[in-house]
């Protein structure tokens, strides 16, 4: 978009509620000539007052690097998809007093509301924008209630700003950033304000002045009419946004006028309805499968073995305390019933700094915890592998290139203490393009049959539960965590780390659908769903 050219289309749904940025839209704002040496002279006069002697010039240089620090971390929060906001602590800490002594630092978090209040108005201008009035006046002569939706480091700084402007009381509610610890792009801080209002999302217009974090706010939330009234930041977002808004407007003025007719012609358009269903109605089935026991079974893997116990000799021994790979190999088994014992029942992943310096470095020495915290995610990939060599079981490649070729995502979810190592399994039998996605407990942090790892799953391959299919070994834990995501076919083979009789009470029980003998018996199953085209594996994808 450029400055010169306005998009109005006509009609603008009509809103029940009007929800607007502060800074772009309400006020526009104008850094001041000497404002960051003024507010430096400011930030050492409250160190003076502390009796903290630091050079004026340290503080200005880190004031000066502290700001500039902070508009790369907004630019870069704004592709998060849901971005916290820092506290005033953290900004004042972590960024504007970072270099500066600790007495200081630590006088200037003791004082980080205040600060960033006084900081606000000190090293910027705020002006009221034209044609905001009419907008407010507009509004409030339909009954149409107004919210303030702000990424800000100082709500207080803005609301005495409007207080100042006599403007206070023309708004419902207002949304500031560090008030409720979230930040535009959240669409969180767009369904509080329609919450506090009183209206739903889609009823509302949403007008801010930047792409990167307004449009794609807005878009994110499902409000129905998404406004950009253009300001400095308009045309030079800091990356390429692929969302755009409904209207692009010059100034509040246009939006005013806009108000004006959509009220004018009446009808609470749905605007956001179309859009909602832009991403597809995610009704297609996926097929969800579990790794060990079921796509594999494990066999001894002494070699491998005995490589990790070289791997944590090398690195733990010292001149005056050798440690032997058998012996190391001991303390791997002592750390996996340690882990065993601290585990229990709960669904929580343990992570490799958990495994290698609290169960395996248990009661070592500082020199050797230190070099298991460097190498713990290295050494959760070689245990992986050391664990078991794996031999694909019967039938599981021919089921996965059916779903392939009959367009069918398939997903491995995976309770596992090293998802690289499941994956290089998987490559190593020849699978990897026929796998979509791998959702592993060490890397989601749980296991299941917590519902939420199986929901991971479902939501990468955008599939109906429903319509979807759940292959593991173990009911408790395959059959249980896709029954509680909503999982419709629960299918356990046999053969793998559970016993016939456990297996066959699970299906009389419901919690299982099917059991099969292997793979081979989830493709009829697969094949027979009328759900499914009847396709030969053999067809390419």
């Amino acid at each position: 978009m450029t400055a010169s050219t306005a998009s109005v289309p006509s009609p603008l749904p009509s809103p029940r509620a009007l929800l607007l940025d502060f800074g772009g839209v309400i006020i526009t704002t104008v850094k001041r000539d000497g404002g960051v040496d003024e507010a430096a002279t400011y930030v050492h006069g409250l160190l003076e007052r502390g009796l903290v002697s630091v050079p004026a010039e340290d503080v200005a240089r880190s004031l000066a690097s502290g700001l500039t620090a902070l508009t790369h971390w907004k630019h870069a929060s704004s592709r998060r998809r849901e971005p916290r906001e820092l506290s005033p602590r953290e900004i004042v800490g972590d960024f504007l007093a970072s270099d500066l002594p600790e007495p200081a630092r630590r006088l200037l978090v003791a004082e980080a509301a205040e600060l960033l209040d006084a900081i606000a108005t000190i090293t910027t201008d705020h002006h009221l924008r034209p044609g905001i009035m009419r907008t407010l006046d507009a509004a409030r002569d339909s009954g149409i209630p107004v919210g303030i939706v702000s990424n800000a480091h100082s709500g207080r700084s803005h609301r005495r700003i409007l207080s100042a402007l006599g403007i206070h009381d023309r708004f419902a509610v207002q949304v500031y950033s560090d008030e409720v610890g979230i930040r535009k792009p959240h669409p969180g801080m767009l369904h509080l304000a329609a919450t506090a209002v009183g209206v739903a999302v889609e009823d509302c217009w949403y007008v801010g002045d930047t792409q990167d974090r307004d449009v794609v706010a807005g878009r994110r939330a499902g409000v129905g009419t998404v406004i950009i009234t253009r300001d400095k930041h308009t045309d030079r977002p800091p990356f390429e946004v692929g969302e755009s808004a409904d209207a692009v407007l010059d100034s509040p003025e246009q939006l005013a006028d806009a108000l004006v007719a959509a009220l004018r012609d009446g009808g609470h358009a749905a605007a956001g309805a179309a859009r909602a269903d832009e991403s597809g109605s995610g009704a297609r089935g996926a097929l969800l499968i579990d790794h060990g026991g079921v796509i594999s079974l494990s066999e001894p893997n002494p070699e491998e073995m005995l490589a990790l116990g070289e791997r944590l000799s090398d690195l733990l021994s010292t001149p005056d305390a050798p440690v032997e790979p058998g012996d190391a190999i001991a303390l791997i088994r002592a750390a996996r019933d340690r882990r065993a014992a601290a585990k229990g029942d709960g669904l929580a992943e343990t992570s490799p700094l958990e495994f290698w310096v609290e169960h395996f470095g248990h009661g070592m020495d500082d020199r050797s915890r230190a070099v298991l915290r460097a190498e713990a995610v290295d050494l959760m990939h070689r245990y992986g592998r050391a664990k078991s060599r794996r031999v694909l079981r019967p039938g599981v490649a021919d089921a996965l290139a059916y779903c392939r070729a009959a367009g069918m995502p398939v997903v491995v979810v995976s309770n596992t203490l090293s998802g690289r190592a499941v994956r290089d399994a998987c490559a190593e039998h020849g699978l990897s393009d026929l796998i979509g996605a791998y959702v592993c407990s060490d890397e989601l942090g749980l296991r299941k049959p917590h519902a939420s790892i199986v929901a991971e799953a479902l939501a990468i391959a955008d599939a109906a539960p429903e319509a979807s299919w759940f292959y593991g070994d173990k009911p408790h834990a395959d059959a249980a965590g896709a029954q509680a995501a909503g999982i419709a076919r629960r299918v356990v083979v046999r053969g793998g780390a559970i016993d016939d009789e456990a297996i066959d009470r699970a299906v009389a029980d419901g919690l299982a659908t099917h059991a099969v003998e292997d793979a081979h018996g989830l493709l009829a199953l697969l094949q027979g769903a009328s759900a499914l085209p009847t396709l030969s594996p053999a067809e390419p994808a």
